[in-house]
Parts: C-alpha cells; structure tokens; sequence
C-alpha cells in the first residue's frame, strides 16, 4: 500500500505542476481544444477519447463504491471532471481508511460484507 501511496503522490504533484505550466501558458480554454482534437479525429482526439472513457470508468467506479447514493453520485461527477488529481486525492484518503486492505479499498465499506 506505502508503493501506491507513493504513486498516488507523484501523479498528483506531477499532473499539478504540469496544469500549472499549461494554464500560465495557454489559460484555462479546455474544452474547445479537447473536443476540436476530437473533432478532427487524429491521435490526439483518439487520446482524448480514450482518457474521457478512463474518467467515464473512474466515475462510475466511485458512484458504484458508495452504492450510487448522493454522496457517490457527486464524487463521481468530481472523478469524471476533476481526473488525475481527484482520484489520487481519493485513493490517498481511502487507502489512508482502508487501512491496508486492499479489498476495503476497492470495494468501499458498504460491500464488504456481501
């Protein structure tokens, strides 16, 4: 677990610095550039396409692990817009919760008994 908090703290200060970078650089003019590199169906809207089904996954992951209550649903919409460093954010909490229990962490609290 100590390997994947590791990972999980590295992902987020690298993908925090390099949105930092990218905003200072470029602003804050996501969603044109993201669905236009979709639109013009080269590999780098293939890319787009590919992480925005990842972050689909991701959220419904999130819903599912706390039986898509209204907490669940939230946290999913925070997965599928927030990426990379929503989901390390979480799994470092949850890991933190889970203490050490690797089935605890994917499968939430609520199910483990089931």
């Amino acid at each position: 677990m100590l390997a994947l908090r590791w990972l999980l703290s590295l992902l987020l200060v690298l993908v925090g610095a390099y949105t930092a970078v990218v905003i200072g650089r470029h602003g804050v003019d996501l969603l044109p550039v993201f669905f236009g590199d979709m639109a013009r169906m080269g590999w780098a809207g293939q890319f787009n396409l590919d992480f925005m089904g990842m972050l689909l996954l991701s959220a419904l992951w999130v819903a599912w692990r706390h039986p898509f209550g209204a907490a669940g649903l939230a946290l999913a919409l925070l997965a599928f817009f927030g990426g990379t460093p929503f989901l390390c954010v979480y799994l470092l909490i949850e890991s933190a919760r889970a203490d050490g229990d690797v089935r605890a962490l994917l499968l939430g609290p609520r199910r483990l008994d089931d």
